[in-house]
């Protein structure tokens, strides 16, 4: 399955400065619970602003032209259809976090959303969520966590 999981602020705001604007200790334990055990697709910047790869997971990186330094747990993929490809061939789940042009790029082959709503409006970001990009979808579940912040599970109807 290809799952969107992303934290999105009250004006669908994703990122500044090519990071998290927020810091919620619930919403990362949340993210490690979730995708632990599966792989996760990221596009360039948003690999560059963890920094390192994700333990316990598969990190897929999709690049159409950096390099990256050859390391365990990592592969990187220069197309959607690599990845479509390779999923054929995993046992766990595929989770998309980012950034905004991976969502968009995998817009039509996500089968389910997994969206943390942040309590903040983010005046200053510079990264968004398109308003719709949870339409033709319905919700299935909606957890709380520690700080205010609301997960909502989506599927295809």
């Amino acid at each position: 399955m290809i799952i969107g999981i992303v934290a999105i602020a009250r004006n669908y705001a994703i990122g500044k400065d090519g990071k998290l604007p927020w810091h919620y200790p619930a919403d990362l334990k949340f993210f490690k619970q979730t995708t632990t055990g599966n792989a996760v697709v990221m596009g360039i910047n948003t690999w560059a602003s963890i920094g390192r790869p994700l333990p316990n997971r598969l990190n897929i990186v999709l690049s159409r032209t950096a390099e990256l330094e050859p390391q365990p747990g990592v592969l990187l993929l220069r197309s959607k259809e690599a990845v479509l490809e390779l999923a054929k061939y995993l046992k766990g789940d595929i989770f998309l976090i980012g950034g905004a042009k991976t969502y968009e790029n995998f817009a039509d082959s996500i089968d389910k959303w997994i969206v943390t709503e942040v309590p903040e409006t983010v005046e200053d970001a510079d990264v968004f969520m398109p308003r719709d990009f949870a339409d033709g979808f319905e919700i299935t579940d909606t957890t709380e966590l520690e700080g205010g912040l609301i997960v909502k599970y989506f599927q295809k109807p």
